[in-house]
C-alpha cells in the first residue's frame, strides 16, 4: 500500500511506514495512492461474509501484501475479540447502529486494538514506541487499554482538564503501567496542537519514537472501514442507506466515505457537530473560519480544527464527488437535550453524541430512504447527563463500576510545549 503526505504529494512511503510515522512532513496527513474499488459480483461476496473475514479481506485489499494474510487474520481476530456492530431500530425508517460493546464502551476500540497489534508487529525487533494521544473523551480509554502493558510501548495520553466525564477519565487515568496521563489546563484544540508540535520536531521524534494513536493515524483509520460493510450487512433494508455519523475529528466519516469508495453502496452521509460548527460553517459558507472550542454536553465532539477533514475533501476531490451533496448539520446542547427526551418516549436510551446524529438524521431523510445513525458510545459513559436529563438511573457496566473507585493518576500541565517536551524526554 503506498501512501502520499496531504501537504508533499512527492513524499510517499508504504503503510508499515506511515503506521510507525503517525504523520509525515510539515504535519501532513497520509493518505492512500491507490483507492480500491470492488467489483459488484465480488463485493456481494464480501458482504455475505461474517465480520471477522469480510474484515482481514477489506484490509488486505487496502493493504496489500506487506502483511502476510496469515499474519494480518490473526491480528484482526485479538483486535476484533469483541462483540461487533449491532443494528437495534429506533422508528420505522431509522435505527443505530451501536458501535459500543468494546472493551472501553466506546467505537474507538476497533481502531485503537488494530493499531496496538500493527505497532507490536512493527516491534518485533524490541523497539521501543512513544504514543502520544489527545483525547477529547474516549480515544484516551480505547488508546490505553488496547496498549496496556504492551512490551516496548510507552503511551501518553493529554486531555482538557474537567471538559472529559468523570466517569471516561476513570476509565483510562487509573491504569498506570506503562500508561502515563496528562490532563491539559485548556481545550482538546490546545492538547491536539501540542500533539503536533511534538511531531513537528523531528529531533524529538527521533529521541522518543514518536508516534500517534489519534485518528490521523492511518491504522485506526483503515479499521473503521472495516465496521462501515458490516453496518450495511446487518441492515435489512439497504436501498437508498443515509448514515449520520456524530463527528468531532471526522476520523469516523472519513473511514465511511473510504468504504463507499469501495464500493460500499451507502447513497449519503451526514456530518453531525454539535455547536462547535466549524464544517457545517465551512459547507454553507465556503469559509474555513474555526472559533474558539465551546464545552458542550457531547464533550467528545467539542473540537473546532478537527483533523481529518482535508482527508475528507481529498476524497471528494479524487473521486470527483460534490462536496455539496455531503449533507451536514450542528445541534445545540438544549435540543440535544431534548432529542435525548424523545428517543426515550419511543424507547431508546441514547446519549448526547448519538442524539446529536439522530436529530439531523431525523430532520433530513426523506420518505423512500433509511437512515443509520452511530451509536459511538455506551449511554452509561455519560451517567450524571442520561441520570439527570432522563430522570434515571443508568446502571453501570462492570467496565466503568470498577475504575470509578480507583484514585486518578493523572499528571496537571499547563498547555505549554516546552514542558511537554521536557516530560517526554525524562
Amino acid at each position: 500500500m503506498k501512501l502520499y503526505n496531504l501537504k508533499n504529494y512527492c513524499e510517499q512511503i508504504n503503510f508499515l511506514k506511515a503506521v510507525k510515522m503517525g504523520l509525515g512532513n510539515n504535519q501532513g496527513l497520509f493518505f492512500p495512492l491507490n483507492l480500491p474499488k470492488i467489483p459488484k459480483k465480488k463485493l456481494q461476496e464480501i458482504i455475505e461474509m461474517d465480520f471477522l473475514t469480510r474484515s482481514v479481506k477489506i484490509l488486505s485489499i487496502l493493504i496489500g501484501s506487506e502483511i502476510k494474510t496469515s499474519e494480518l487474520k490473526k491480528y484482526v481476530k485479538q483486535a476484533f475479540s469483541f462483540p461487533g456492530p449491532k443494528i437495534v431500530p429506533v422508528t420505522k425508517n431509522i435505527s443505530c447502529c451501536e458501535l459500543f460493546h468494546g472493551p472501553t464502551l466506546a467505537f474507538k476500540d476497533f481502531g485503537a486494538r488494530f493499531m496496538a497489534q500493527i505497532i507490536s508487529h512493527l516491534n518485533k525487533k524490541n523497539n521501543t514506541t512513544t504514543i502520544l494521544t489527545a483525547t477529547s473523551g474516549d480515544t484516551g480509554a480505547a488508546v490505553a487499554h488496547a496498549f496496556y502493558k504492551s512490551k516496548n510501548v510507552r503511551v501518553i495520553i493529554l486531555y482538557p482538564k474537567g471538559k472529559i466525564s468523570t466517569l471516561q477519565e476513570a476509565l483510562f487515568c487509573t491504569l498506570g503501567e506503562n500508561i502515563t496521563t496528562i490532563a491539559i489546563d485548556g481545550s482538546f484544540d490546545e492538547c491536539q496542537a501540542l500533539v503536533k508540535q511534538a511531531f513537528n520536531d523531528n529531533k524529538l521524534r527521533q529521541e522518543t519514537g514518536l508516534n500517534s494513536a489519534n485518528s490521523i493515524n492511518i491504522s485506526r483509520l483503515l479499521a473503521q472501514v472495516c465496521y462501515f460493510f458490516e453496518a450495511y450487512a446487518l441492515t435489512k433494508q439497504k436501498k437508498k442507506l443515509v448514515i449520520a455519523v456524530p463527528c468531532g475529528n471526522f476520523g469516523n466519516l472519513t473511514a465511511g466515505l473510504l468504504a463507499k469508495s469501495m464500493g460500499l453502496p451507502i447513497q449519503s452521509f451526514i456530518a453531525a457537530t454539535n455547536a462547535n460548527d466549524t464544517v457545517p460553517r465551512f459547507l454553507k459558507t465556503g469559509i474555513w473560519n474555526p472559533y474558539n472550542c465551546i464545552s458542550t454536553i457531547s464533550n467528545a465532539m467539542d473540537i473546532s480544527r478537527p483533523n481529518n477533514w482535508p482527508r475528507v475533501t481529498e476524497l471528494f476531490s479524487r473521486k470527483k464527488w460534490n462536496l455539496n451533496k455531503l449533507g451536514f448539520g450542528s445541534v445545540s446542547d438544549q435540543i440535544t437535550t431534548q432529542t435525548l427526551l424523545d428517543l426515550q418516549k419511543i424507547g431508546y436510551i441514547s446519549e448526547p453524541h448519538a442524539a446529536v446524529a439522530y436529530q439531523l438524521l431525523k430532520n433530513q431523510i426523506k420518505k423512500d430512504e433509511f437512515g443509520l445513525f452511530l451509536g459511538t458510545a455506551h449511554p452509561a459513559k455519560f451517567k450524571n447527563i442520561i441520570d439527570k436529563v432522563l430522570n434515571i438511573n443508568i446502571p453501570l457496566p462492570k467496565t466503568l463500576a470498577e475504575p470509578s473507585t480507583l484514585p486518578i493518576l493523572s499528571h496537571y500541565m499547563k498547555p505549554n510545549f516546552e514542558k511537554l517536551k521536557k516530560f517526554l524526554k525524562s
